[in-house]
């Protein structure tokens, strides 16, 4: 079997390329043949199409990448594999996407979206995006790295730190996680709540809107916005580092983040919704918040990025829910639970690692994929 893999490589810290980039070590480590290009790189894709001769190209996005990662490779006599995620609908490409032999989804809510949108489900897989556990494992509160970070980020050793690590915070359910913490505030144990987010223009707009949140709610002393540029190898650190891992997010199509919580042997608060059925357990390795809202939108304008004209108008005949809102009293529940029960935290942490090493380590994830292509395409 000889894979080309398309994303953006060499890999950025996003999702996406990290999502590829496993699959890819995996593979290699299996003894695969195997190569990876940029997602959006022609004239490369090009050149490894005529001398690497592909079996398949695994193509890491979402719909509205369509013309990247399958009618590029088509052009060129390849076969594509997309591997994608969903962004709360699909508008576009079904015709395109249904005559393809197999689709490859990050989780089975993924797979419920693009059937919903019109895509044919009998050729979508679930694929689940890999983790890395050996980078991401427990440490000792007392490692001088894990110290380091508290100590950078001003946490004292018998505060409860709680992160949430995103694109941006809000969509991650930070928002709703203040909330739950300001409901707290006078009852519980000592606390930071930091939300880690990428430095960009959308992300800035929004940091502001979070921490004036945080001030109308009156806890902005004890929430922290760290925006620094950082790499995958410090990730395992970070995350080692806190107490609580809090995301239960707006729109999560897998939620790597809280697999790699998990792979931290960290508790994790989620949302009972969307890929977090799939990657975490309620009550066993995480706790996870019923739905409150579902924001639901019966029209959207899209544009050239997802294979329009600049201010198209998508009409839904059934209107489509883009969003969850999670409820905030559970949130404070669960977090009063774990702020308080240092054993539990441990016995979830525990069984999260466990679980994680199981189902979502990139070499499980690489072995099944070679088995989803040999089962459904009769590559080998």
């Amino acid at each position: 079997m000889k894979v080309l893999l398309l994303y953006d490589y060499p890999p950025s810290p996003g999702g996406l390329a990290t999502q590829g980039d496993l699959l890819y070590r995996g593979l290699l480590e299996m003894g695969v043949d195997a190569q990876a290009v940029h997602f959006e790189s022609a004239q490369e894709k090009e050149w490894y199409y005529r001398w690497f001769e592909p079996n398949v190209v695994v193509g890491v996005g979402y719909w509205g990448h369509t013309p990247q990662l399958v009618l590029h490779p088509q052009r060129y006599g390849a076969q594509p594999v997309p591997w994608l995620v969903a962004d709360g609908y699909i508008a576009n490409y079904q015709e395109i996407l249904n005559a393809l032999p197999l689709i490859l989804v990050t989780s089975n809510w993924v797979k419920e979206m693009y059937v919903r949108d019109g895509i044919s489900g009998d050729k979508i897989e679930v694929l689940p995006v890999g983790c890395d556990t050996d980078a991401f494992i427990p440490h000792a509160q007392d490692d001088p790295k894990i110290l380091a970070v508290r100590e950078a980020l001003g946490i004292s050793p018998d505060q409860i730190f709680i992160l949430t690590v995103g694109g941006d915070a809000a969509s991650k359910g930070a928002q709703e996680v203040m909330q739950a913490l300001a409901i707290n505030d006078t009852k519980a144990p000592d606390w930071k709540y930091v939300c880690k987010v990428w430095p960009q223009p959308r992300t800035q707009k929004q940091n502001i809107a979070d921490l004036e949140m945080a001030a109308q709610l009156g806890i902005e002393k004890s929430v922290t916005y760290a925006t620094n540029t950082i790499s995958r190898k410090f990730m395992p650190y970070l995350i080692g580092a806190c107490d609580i891992y809090a995301a239960p997010s707006r729109l999560e199509g897998f939620g790597m983040p809280q697999v790699e919580a998990g792979a931290c042997e960290k508790p994790v608060i989620g949302i009972k919704a969307m890929g977090m059925l799939d990657t975490l357990v309620h009550g066993e390795t995480a706790f996870l918040a019923n739905v409150a809202q579902k924001i639901v939108v019966d029209q959207v304008i899209l544009g050239d990025e997802s294979g329009f004209e600049e201010k198209h108008r998508v009409i839904f005949k059934v209107p489509r829910t883009v969003d969850y809102r999670a409820d905030v009293h559970d949130i404070g529940k669960y977090l009063m639970i774990l702020m308080t029960d240092a054993a539990l935290r441990e016995k979830m942490g525990k069984a999260a690692r466990e679980r994680v090493v199981k189902n979502f380590d990139y070499r499980v994830v690489a072995r099944r994929f070679v088995e989803i292509i040999n089962e459904k395409l009769g590559i080998k």
